[in-house]
Order: C-alpha cells, then sequence, then structure tokens
C-alpha cells in the first residue's frame, strides 16, 4: 500500500509498509526532534541538517515541521515508529525531487486550510515563497502543486516562470489537470442512506475534490439535495444525506476520530453542498 505525507508543503508517496528503527522514539518534544534530526542525517548523507527549535529542522534549504508526526506519536505509540520512518524518507524524496523541472501536465490544486497556509508562510523563506495560495471557502485555500509518481510539491514563482504561467494561469491549469485525472465523483462515493455515514478513500487528491463544486451535484440529487461533506485527512472525504442533529453530530464524531489517529490531519469543518459553493455548517 502507497500514501503520500507533507512535509514543508510538499507531499510525498512512499511505502506505508516500511520497518522504522528498533530505537525507541523519544516521547518528550526536544530528543524527539533530536532522534528525527539523527534519522534524516543517516538518511540523506551530507546534506546539512540542523535542529532550529524543539520539533522544527532544517534540511539544506527546506524546514521540516515535526508538530503533526509528534503529536500523532503521542496518541499512537504503536505506530509511531512506522510513521516516523516514513516521514524522514519523505524528507529524503522531497530533497532529491526539488531540482526536477517542472511541466504544465504535473499541475494540480489541492484544498489545505488557512492555518496549514499560514504555518508554510511563517517556514523557511524558499517554502514560504513558494506558497501561491487563494481563499476557497472559510478556513480553506486553493493551492497549485507540481504532481509526480512518487511527489507533490508546491507550484512556486519559480515554476511558473519556466513555464510562461501566472498564478492565475497555474491555478486554472491545475482544475483542469485534476478534473481529468480523478474518477468521475459517482464512481468512486455511492449515496448515503438514512443513518449511513459514506467515504471516498486513499487518492491523495481526494480532498481536492472540493474545489470540482460542480461535479458533486449527481450525489447531492441521489441523496434528494442534502450533502454535508468533511475532509479530516488529505486522502478522504466522509458524508451524509441528512440535514438532523443526529446525523451532523455523528458525522463530527466520526471527523474528530479519524483525525486523532491520522498523520495527515486536515480539518473537522463540515461543509454543505450547494449549486453555487461550499457552505459551513455551524
Amino acid at each position: 500500500m502507497f500514501r503520500r505525507i507533507c512535509i514543508a508543503g510538499v507531499v510525498v508517496l512512499l511505502s506505508a509498509g516500511i520497518e522504522a528503527s528498533a530505537e525507541e522514539v523519544p516521547t518528550e518534544e526536544v530528543g524527539f526532534t533530536d532522534f528525527v534530526a539523527k534519522q534524516v542525517r543517516a538518511e540523506l548523507a551530507g546534506e546539512d541538517v540542523v535542529v532550529k527549535s524543539p520539533l522544527t529542522l532544517k534540511v539544506g534549504d527546506l524546514q521540516a515541521n515535526l508538530d503533526r508526526i509528534f503529536s500523532f506519536c503521542k496518541k499512537n505509540a504503536d505506530g509511531c515508529q512506522r510513521e516516523v520512518t516514513t516521514y524522514v524518507h519523505g524528507i529524503a524524496q522531497t530533497v532529491k525531487d526539488r531540482n526536477t523541472p517542472p511541466t504544465k501536465e504535473e499541475i494540480r490544486v489541492v484544498v489545505r486550510t488557512e492555518e496549514y497556509a499560514k504555518s508554510v508562510q511563517s517556514s523557511a523563506p524558499p517554502v514560504a515563497q513558494s506558497l501561491q495560495a487563494t481563499p476557497f471557502v472559510k478556513g480553506f485555500v486553493l493551492i497549485p502543486v507540481l504532481d509526480s509518481p512518487r511527489t507533490i510539491r508546491m507550484f512556486s514563482e519559480k515554476d511558473g516562470k519556466a513555464l510562461g504561467l501566472t498564478p492565475q494561469d497555474a491555478q486554472r491549469l491545475g482544475l483542469e489537470n485534476l478534473r481529468a485525472a480523478l474518477k468521475p465523483l459517482m464512481e468512486v462515493a455511492k449515496p448515503a442512506g438514512h443513518g449511513q455515514i459514506g467515504q471516498i478513500i486513499g487518492d491523495p487528491y481526494n480532498s481536492s475534490r472540493l474545489a470540482l463544486i460542480d461535479t458533486w451535484a449527481p450525489l447531492a440529487v441521489a441523496q434528494g439535495g442534502t450533502l454535508i461533506v468533511a475532509v479530516p485527512t488529505t486522502d478522504a472525504v466522509l458524508y451524509v444525506g441528512e440535514d438532523s442533529a443526529i446525523a451532523i453530530d455523528a458525522l463530527r464524531t466520526l471527523v474528530r476520530n479519524v483525525m486523532v489517529r491520522a498523520p495527515n490531519r486536515l480539518s473537522d469543518r463540515l461543509l454543505r453542498w450547494t449549486e453555487s459553493g461550499w457552505q459551513v455548517v455551524p
């Protein structure tokens, strides 16, 4: 099984079955940061790896924020070492792929939270300057990225100049490519009946389906006109076809439970589909 993780604005496709180091992972911030730094140095011999502060590493000209993986480890001790190993391999792949020339065919758009965008903007300058986020719906932004078989990295100003594209051009092309690359929604989503919670899982661009607002119309119609969704992780969409307090509470509870166990958390916000766009559910 393969999945992609996010590192300083880059998502990496890795095998989830990689064995982690047998060394016990520290449970406090300073020790955890040193532990991960040691693993990164071993993976990237000759690369400058510096501990900037607890839960923050500087790897060459990239910044690796460890807060999410640390939070995951605090709540999931059994899976911690596996996730650390996956994260370290992801950092290494990101460093190796960062100078790959971009192509227009690789451009996609991802949906991320405003909090995520702010976190990236406060990171190392090369990463912050890469961010070309535009508002989407309250709490969320759209970000152009470059997709390849193993990595997803931010579409930077440098990439735009190389391809002769403005940020607006990149976003427009990214949405077109995203629409073409994804299976039609009704091939991966089944209408949620009474008392049911539907799910779309497994693809790193599942949460980005929210950007293709019109594609959700058939599912809403099949559910009698009601569609409320959540994107607890970058690769999952959960949804209901009821507008009752019980259904909404059940969806919120499942979202929280998923986010506790996931290293690629996205958001606990609920959104209601309308023909004119998504609306935040209070």
